[in-house]
């Protein structure tokens, strides 16, 4: 059985792509009626510690 590499790379997008504007794009009609798009959800963690005002 060959070794399995270790990949810790997150996603990856194709060179030159906004990944932001991509992601945020809506599906068009067409692809909603087929069933060809994905859920997107955004999580933000907000790092403002307030004891130190």
């Amino acid at each position: 059985m060959p070794d399995k590499q270790n990949n810790n790379q997150g996603p990856t997008l194709a060179p030159g792509m906004n990944d932001q504007d991509e992601l945020e794009q809506s599906a068009t009609e067409n692809e909603l009626e087929k069933g060809e798009y994905t859920s997107v959800t955004t999580i933000s963690y907000d790092e403002v510690d307030v004891s130190k005002e």
